[in-house]
C-alpha cells in the first residue's frame, strides 16, 4: 500500500525508487503523485523566488582603483523537465539557505571577473550595462544547476579612495562652467533682442496712440453732438411722461379716494353688523343667563323658604302633639296613681292598724337586708365576754328596733302590737 501526496504551484514533489528495484524518478508540480509504502522516497523543492544580494568589496578595476559593488539578484529554480532534475540532482534535501549561498557565490566570483576588466567610469556611468553583462556571463552557469537568474540590478558604487567623489567634482565645475557661460550668452542675446523688440514696440505703440487720440477726438466730437440731441429728445419725452404720470396718478388718486369711500361705508356696515351680533351675543352670553340664574335664584330661595315654613309647621305639629301626648300620659299617670292611693287610703282605712302593721312586717326584711348588707361581707363576728353581757348585748340590740322602725316608717310598732290581740 502507499499514499498520496499533493503539491502546490509553489513547489516541486520528487518520487523516487519503486517496487522491483526500479529507478524511475518522477517530477511534479502543482499536483499530486502516488508512493509506495518502504520502497519509494518523497522529497520536497521549492520554486519559489529568491532574493540574493551580491557584494564585491575593494575589487580593483582595469585602472586599479578599489570600488566596492553591491547589487540585488532574483532567482527562482527552473520548471523545465531537464532543468528540474538538474536542480534536483543539485540542491535536494538541502535547505533553502544552502542554495542562496551556491547562487551568491557563483553571481559574486562573476562580478569580481567582470569588475576587473572595466573602468571605473564604465562601470558608474552605465550600471544597466555592467548588470546585463554580469547576467548574462553568469546565466550559463547557474542554468547549469537549474537556476534562473530572473533579474540582476546594481545597487551603489562607491570607493575608499574618493575617486568616484573627485571625478564627480571635476565633472560638476566643468558642467556649471558651461552653464555659467551659457547663461551669460543667453542674458546677453536675450537683453539685445528685448531692446530691439522694445524698440519696434514702442514705435508701433506711440503710432497707434496718436491714431487713437485723433480716433478719440472725433469720437468725442459726434458723441457731443448726438448727446445734444438725445438730452434734447430725452428733455422733451421726460416732461411728457411726468405730465402722463401726473394724469395718472390723479386717475389713480381719485380711484382709491373712491376704494376708501367704499370701503368706509363697507366697514360701517360691518361695525354696525358687528353692533348687533355684540347685542345679540351679549343677550344670549350676559342678560339671558343672568335672568336664568337670577329665576333659578328666585325659585330656589322661594323653595327653600316654603321648605323652612314647612319644616317648622311640622316642627310645630309635632311638638304640639308630643306635649299633647306627654300630657296625656301623665294625666294619665297621676289619675291612675291618685286612684292607686285613693284606693289604698280606702284599704288603710277599711284594715285600719291591720293593715299598716302587714305593710310594716312587709317592710322588715327589705330593712333587715339593708342593715345587713354591710355584714355580708363579714365572715366571722367574736363577741368578746361572759354569757350575762352577750344577753344583755341582744337585749340592747333589740331594744333599739322599734324606735329605728319608727323613725323610717314613723309607725310605733310596739303600740301596734299591744293591739294585737293575745300579745302583751
Amino acid at each position: 500500500m502507499g499514499n498520496v501526496y499533493t503539491v502546490g504551484p509553489n513547489e516541486a514533489l520528487v518520487v523516487s525508487g519503486g517496487c522491483c528495484g526500479s529507478t524511475n524518478r518522477t517530477l511534479v508540480v502543482g499536483g499530486w503523485a502516488w508512493a509506495w509504502w518502504l520502497v519509494t522516497d518523497v522529497q520536497r523543492l521549492s520554486l519559489e523566488v529568491m532574493t540574493l544580494n551580491p557584494m564585491c568589496e575593494a575589487v580593483e578595476t582595469a585602472q586599479g582603483v578599489p570600488l566596492t559593488v553591491t547589487g540585488v539578484a532574483q532567482c527562482k529554480v527552473m520548471t523545465e523537465p531537464e532543468l528540474l532534475a538538474a536542480a534536483s540532482e543539485q540542491f535536494l534535501g538541502k535547505d533553502v539557505v544552502h542554495i542562496k549561498a551556491v547562487i551568491l557565490q557563483t553571481l559574486e566570483g562573476h562580478l569580481r571577473a567582470i569588475l576587473g576588466t572595466l573602468t571605473v567610469e564604465e562601470v558608474y556611468r552605465d550600471r544597466d550595462q555592467f548588470a546585463s553583462l554580469v547576467r548574462e556571463v553568469a546565466a550559463p552557469d547557474v542554468g547549469r544547476m537549474g537556476i534562473e537568474i530572473l533579474s540582476f540590478t546594481i545597487k551603489d558604487v562607491f570607493d575608499e579612495v574618493e575617486y568616484l567623489s573627485s571625478l564627480g567634482k571635476s565633472r560638476t565645475a566643468a558642467v556649471k562652467r558651461d552653464a555659467d557661460i551659457g547663461v551669460a550668452e543667453a542674458n546677453r542675446d536675450a537683453g539685445i533682442r528685448e531692446a530691439e523688440c522694445e524698440k519696434s514696440s514702442m514705435d508701433v505703440k506711440y503710432g497707434a496712440d496718436v491714431k487713437i487720440e485723433d480716433a478719440s477726438r472725433q469720437f468725442q466730437l459726434q458723441k457731443a453732438k448726438f448727446d445734444m440731441e438725445v438730452n434734447a429728445a430725452k428733455a422733451e419725452a421726460q416732461l411728457a411722461y411726468e405730465l402722463q404720470a401726473a394724469k395718472v396718478r390723479q386717475k389713480i388718486r381719485n380711484e382709491e379716494i373712491q376704494i376708501d369711500i367704499v370701503e368706509r361705508r363697507k366697514q360701517i356696515e360691518v361695525e354696525e353688523q358687528e353692533i348687533k351680533r355684540k347685542e345679540k351675543e351679549l343677550q344670549a352670553t350676559v342678560r339671558l343667563p343672568a335672568e336664568a340664574e337670577s329665576y333659578r335664584v328666585e325659585t330656589i330661595a322661594q323653595g327653600k323658604r316654603t321648605q323652612v315654613v314647612e319644616a317648622a309647621k311640622a316642627d310645630a305639629e309635632k311638638i304640639k302633639m308630643i306635649g299633647a301626648a306627654e300630657a296625656y300620659s301623665i294625666e294619665a299617670v297621676g289619675k291612675a296613681d291618685a286612684e292607686r292611693m285613693r284606693m289604698k287610703a280606702a284599704a288603710y282605712k277599711q284594715y285600719g292598724d291591720a293593715a299598716i302593721m302587714s305593710i310594716v312586717l312587709e317592710s322588715l326584711p327589705k330593712i333587715a337586708a339593708e342593715v345587713a348588707a354591710p355584714l355580708s361581707k363579714t365572715e366571722d363576728i367574736v363577741l368578746l365576754g361572759g354569757d350575762g353581757k352577750l344577753t344583755h348585748e341582744l337585749t340592747r340590740v333589740v331594744g333599739q328596733l322599734p324606735p329605728a322602725i319608727q323613725a323610717l316608717t314613723g309607725v310605733d310598732i310596739s303600740k301596734v302590737l299591744t293591739k294585737i290581740p293575745g300579745a302583751k
